[in-house]
Formats: structure tokens, C-alpha cells, sequence
């Protein structure tokens, strides 16, 4: 069987032509069907403030796939920690896992979207400390007992039903970030694999377990078509409105080079970089095949704002002729 999930963030720009609710159920229907066929996880971004509707709320969507699934682990990633107060995130946190009886775990980041952080009232500056406080904070609220917060004594109830809380990890696209992941105690998810030996060394050398190798992924997005030029043409306005939303966001930061996006002006540019690919489903499993047991693969049917007919499309393609051949 292949190891697959979904990816969902909920982009729904004009070009779209979808409602949100229309595309908010078209999600759950896809992250049902992929339960049904072995998904072994779903992942949910979270954003605030976005033109183009971005999930503000991923714990609320979690809640609904928690609802409408058995199996699938759900991940968000990720929450930034200084635009949520740290306890209130540990009781809808801890009541996620409760619905999903154990299957969400959370990546946590200090975020780079300064127009959140004002939105918030939060200031950048504060960012790091934010987030190291909120990891405290949840491991020691996840207990159910007592303990000092801000100088006053607090409990949340009910504890997660994972004993300690649902797995945490730190993500971030800096050495700084990964070697911080490695003295909490966390697991680390960089936005690419250049920094992860920095997290590794870090573990290694706080007496730490070895972590080992990058396990893989990208931000790379996969849509799978009979005819994959005919294909292009009906998804590439999609992918380039991810593309060149998530590459303004990083350029504005200041941290392009880091998270595999930048703007791109028309779609061949874009179909260049190779982030963004439209394949048969032959090819596709070809690619799995080479890639051993232990390939992944990470579908996002409605990147962009993808109409979910179209979306649809690549993920019968998945189901028919691709997975059974793995």
C-alpha cells in the first residue's frame, strides 16, 4: 500500500468561482474518501487575515475531520504560537484529540506574516518567546493538574486523551529555528531540508536521540492528469495564485530563499521551477515504485483555489490507476 495524505488551506481567491462552504465540504468529502482508501495523514495550514479567505481556524476544521474520519492523523501546520493565547490553544487542542480519540499532533512556529502579527496586536520582535512559552504552557497544561501561568494558578480540563498531549513539534526555515526545536525537546519540521542537519547535530549533542536524516518532503504540489498538457492549462492559474500569494508573504519577510516559493509572473516560469508538476498517472507511479516502500505521497486537490471538479479529477486518477498498482 503507498503512503499518502492530503494537504488542505483553504486558498478560495475570485478566480475560483466557489463559494467557501462549497469548498469547506468539498475538503471533508475528499479527506472521507481518502480514510476510506488507507490515507495515512491530513494536513491543515492556518493563515489569518488572507485576501483570499486562507483557514484561519485550523483547529476547528480538525474538529470537523476528526468527525468525519476513523483512521487519518491529522497535523496542523502550522499554528503560530504568538497570535494565540496559549491556553485557550491547549483546551480546543485537547478537545480535538479527544473527537479524533488521539490522532492530531501540532506543528508550532513563530510565524513571518507581519500583517497577522498586527492584525493581532502582537509584535514581531516577540515572536520566539511567544512560541517558547507556548510549549511550555501546553506540555504543562496537557497534565490536567495545576500550575503557575503569568504569576496565577491555572488548570485546564479536561487533559488531552493522549497521555502528555498530542505530539508537538517546532517548525521554521532558519539554523536558529531548527537548533531551537532540538533544546526543547521537540520534533522539527523545516520548510526545507537544508537545515535539518543543524537540528540533528543540536539533538545529538544535548545527549539527545538521533533524529536521522531529513525524512523527506517540500513544498512540491503534484496534480495528476490522462493528458498532463490539457491538464496544465486547466490548473497552472491556480497553482501560480499559490506560488505568488506565498511568495509575496516570504519576500516581504525577507525569507524567499528559505521557503521554496517565490512570485512568478506567468505559468511556464512556474512550470519551470519543477514545484509544480502535472503528471500521468503512469509517471506518477513510476516515481513511487523508484522511490521505494517508504514513498510519500502529499496530494493538495484544491491548491490555489483549484475548483474541487478539478481537484476531483486528479484524485480518481490516485484512486483508480494509481494506487492499486502500489
Amino acid at each position: 500500500m503507498a503512503l499518502f495524505g492530503l494537504r488542505f488551506d483553504f486558498r478560495n481567491p475570485p478566480l475560483a468561482g466557489t463559494s467557501m462552504a462549497d469548498r469547506y465540504a468539498a475538503a471533508l468529502d475528499m479527506i472521507e474518501w481518502a480514510d476510506d482508501l488507507g490515507a495515512l495523514f491530513v494536513v491543515l495550514s492556518e493563515h489569518h487575515g488572507s485576501d483570499d479567505g486562507y483557514l484561519p481556524s485550523a483547529l476547528t476544521m480538525a474538529a470537523a475531520v476528526a468527525a468525519r474520519t476513523d483512521n487519518v492523523l491529522i497535523s496542523i501546520s502550522a499554528i503560530v504560537a504568538a497570535l494565540h493565547d496559549p491556553l485557550r490553544l491547549a483546551e480546543e487542542a485537547a478537545v480535538v484529540d479527544h473527537l479524533s480519540r488521539g490522532r492530531l499532533s501540532l506543528v508550532i512556529t513563530n510565524g513571518y506574516v507581519a500583517d497577522e502579527f498586527a492584525m493581532f496586536g502582537r509584535a514581531l520582535g516577540e515572536r520566539v518567546s511567544a512560541t517558547t512559552e507556548a510549549v511550555e504552557t501546553l506540555r504543562r497544561a496537557w497534565t490536567g493538574e495545576p500550575f503557575e501561568y503569568r504569576g496565577r494558578a491555572v488548570r485546564v480540563t479536561p487533559p488531552p486523551f493522549q497521555p502528555g498531549g498530542p505530539a508537538l513539534s517546532l517548525g521554521g526555515s532558519s539554523e536558529a529555528a531548527a537548533r531551537r526545536a532540538a533544546r526543547l525537546g521537540m520534533g522539527f519540521m523545516p520548510s526545507n531540508g537544508d537545515v535539518f542537519p543543524a537540528f540533528r547535530e543540536e539533538s545529538i549533542a544535548l545527549g539527545r536521540p538521533d533524529p536521522g536524516p531529513h525524512p523527506g518532503g517540500d513544498t512540491g504540489v503534484v496534480h495528476l492528469a490522462d493528458d498532463p498538457e490539457a491538464g496544465w492549462a486547466a490548473i497552472a492559474p491556480f497553482f501560480l495564485h499559490e506560488a505568488n500569494a506565498y511568495g509575496r508573504w516570504a519576500a516581504e519577510a525577507g525569507i524567499a530563499g528559505a521557503t521554496g516559493y517565490r512570485p512568478e509572473t506567468d505559468t511556464d516560469a512556474l512550470r519551470a521551477t519543477g514545484q509544480y508538476r502535472v503528471l500521468a498517472p503512469d509517471d506518477l507511479v513510476a516515481e513511487q515504485q523508484a522511490a521505494g516502500p517508504f514513498g510519500v505521497v502529499v496530494l493538495h486537490p484544491l491548491v490555489g483555489g483549484t475548483p474541487p471538479e478539478v481537484g476531483w479529477s486528479s484524485l480518481k486518477l490516485f484512486e483508480t490507476q494509481v494506487l492499486p498498482r502500489l
